[in-house]
């Protein structure tokens, strides 16, 4: 392989590992907070407390457990990215909550057994999160 080849490869290596960050730039933040529509946040408390999300995540509102396989999911609305591939966008999270691994095959997140009505309360829910 020639040096050329190689700065190629490498430069197309940093291109693809730094678009969900360029695209990140591109939130219009006139977007936020995100609407679910028919979503309930209170109710997506009562289904994120129910099902066990905080066993894999720390999530503002839910005492114990405080999960660490998962992400922390303070600001959750405000992020630009689900799971840094996907844009966060109430459509494709409430599909990712209820299979994440159709969207993403190799995510840890397993399936979820939601219904689309609670998949956009949770949904609801995750947006009304703070960074705190």
């Amino acid at each position: 392989m020639t040096g050329s080849t190689q700065t190629r490869r490498s430069k197309r290596g940093w291109l693809i590992a730094g678009l969900p960050l360029m695209l990140a730039a591109c939130v219009d933040k006139a977007d936020l907070p995100r609407q679910v529509a028919q979503g309930d946040a209170a109710r997506g408390l009562g289904v994120v407390q129910e099902i066990g999300c905080a066993a894999c995540h720390k999530i503002p509102g839910v005492a114990w457990p405080q999960g660490r396989s998962g992400s922390n999911l303070a600001g959750f609305g405000a992020r630009p990215m689900i799971a840094g591939r996907l844009p966060n966008q109430p459509d494709v999270l409430i599909q990712w909550l209820i299979d994440a691994p159709s969207l993403d095959p190799q995510t840890a997140m397993p399936p979820m057994p939601l219904s689309p009505d609670q998949a956009r309360d949770v949904a609801a829910y995750l947006y009304s999160l703070d960074d705190d």
